[in-house]
């Protein structure tokens, strides 16, 4: 007879369920807890969502003593986005895979890469709705659209203490973040700094494009779900789910061709309610410049192997600085080339070189790189 309280396999089953939507669960809550969503709105699958945008125009002001006020008319359009899905995802491994692997690098560590997969796939959607939003802003660099955004949000939200949350790319924040560090956490597979230059909160992902920023206030993001433990549904199946109900996963069996099998279903959007409401920040000039050109010379210096260097036209600002390379041919510098590898020149010293070398001489900003290049070929002072 079997003793009581024996660990059986359904038993351990169970236990990676609940491992996996509470791993799901705690990461939503924490992006929840980041972006402060308050609205978690659930829906029957196959609800349609709308998001809004207000239109309308203000009357002139400028009314004489006893006329009437003129009325300003606005309302509010709907834009369809479609209807709410049960996103279902079914994953199987072969009694071979199990043995040749063993139990948890079979079965485990692939759920586990499933539920990446699963977040990384609600992460690009909404991405891709901010993408959408109608208010615009830019500024040529990195902080100057940042701060232009979180202005443009000031207007839509006419509120100055609104709570602004930020999506960037982390390729566009990295030179920031290399000279003045920050603490990061993470949440739902993304990197996210509260009060970030006093601004609000900056959410870092790759799914963002590099060059952009998009903003919005934390009041405007809802979160629309179908409960996974919905009584219905349950009727016809049973899904381990955590508190949220966000998610739900069941593990089987299959003896029919040997086989461990999951399910998986999800039904989450994270929106903004208000398009005009989400502000897509360009980070860039309006215009990509072309770089300027620069006159430069070489001739013997005043000992062996010293070049003398002059420029004789073409610098555009007397407070940037120069920057050469030495090699066997003139280099291709586009406007805003990082050149930061390159020697330093202070416009007047001589310089080693040999003679039949191509020097490549660029006028370079603290803010954009290159802005101005020129070439020539190297003249040194010959050996005694």
């Amino acid at each position: 007879m079997a003793e009581n309280n024996l660990i059986v396999s359904a038993d351990l089953a169970r236990v990676r369920e609940v491992e996996f939507v509470n791993s799901f669960g705690d990461s939503i809550k924490k992006l929840m807890e980041a972006l402060a969503v308050t609205r978690k709105i659930p829906k029957k699958s196959g609800t349609v969502l709308k998001v809004y945008k207000a239109v309308g125009n203000l009357q002139s002001g400028d009314v004489a003593p006893g006329e009437i006020i003129p009325l300003s008319k606005y309302k509010t359009e709907g834009k369809e986005l479609g209807a709410i899905k049960m996103k279902k995802w079914r994953k199987a491994v072969t009694a071979e895979a199990i043995e040749e692997r063993g139990f948890d690098q079979a079965v485990d560590d692939t759920t586990a890469e499933m539920l990446k997969d699963v977040q990384k796939g609600i992460r690009k959607d909404f991405f891709d709705f901010l993408a959408t939003g109608t208010a615009t802003a830019r500024g040529d660099t990195f902080q100057a659209a940042l701060a232009r955004a979180w202005g443009q949000l000031q207007v839509l939200f006419d509120d100055d203490g609104v709570a602004s949350v930020f999506f960037m790319n982390p390729m566009d924040v990295a030179d920031y973040l290399a000279n003045a560090p920050i603490t990061m956490q993470t949440a739902f597979g993304m990197s996210y700094a509260e009060n970030f230059l006093g601004l609000g909160t900056v959410i870092l992902n790759g799914s963002v494009p590099q060059g952009k920023i998009f903003a919005t206030a934390k009041d405007n993001l809802v979160l629309y779900y179908i409960q996974v433990d919905d009584a219905d549904l349950g009727k016809a199946f049973t899904f381990t789910t955590d508190d949220t109900g966000y998610i739900g996963i069941h593990e089987v069996a299959d003896y029919a061709n040997l086989t461990a099998s999951d399910t998986v279903v999800c039904g989450m959007q994270l929106l903004a309610e208000r398009l005009d409401g989400i502000v897509v920040a360009t980070i860039g000039p309006e215009t990509a410049p072309t770089i300027g050109k620069l006159t430069v010379s070489s001739g013997e210096g005043t000992s062996e192997g010293k070049t003398k260097l002059t420029v004789t036209e073409g610098k555009l600002d007397a407070a940037n600085s120069y920057k050469y390379r030495l090699g066997d041919h003139a280099d291709d510098v586009a406007y805003g080339q990082n050149v930061k590898q390159w020697k330093v020149w202070d416009g007047s010293a001589e310089i080693d070189a040999t003679t039949g070398q191509t020097l490549t001489l660029v006028e370079c900003n603290k803010e954009y790189g290159a802005v101005a290049v020129g070439s020539c070929t190297v003249t040194a002072k010959a050996g005694a």
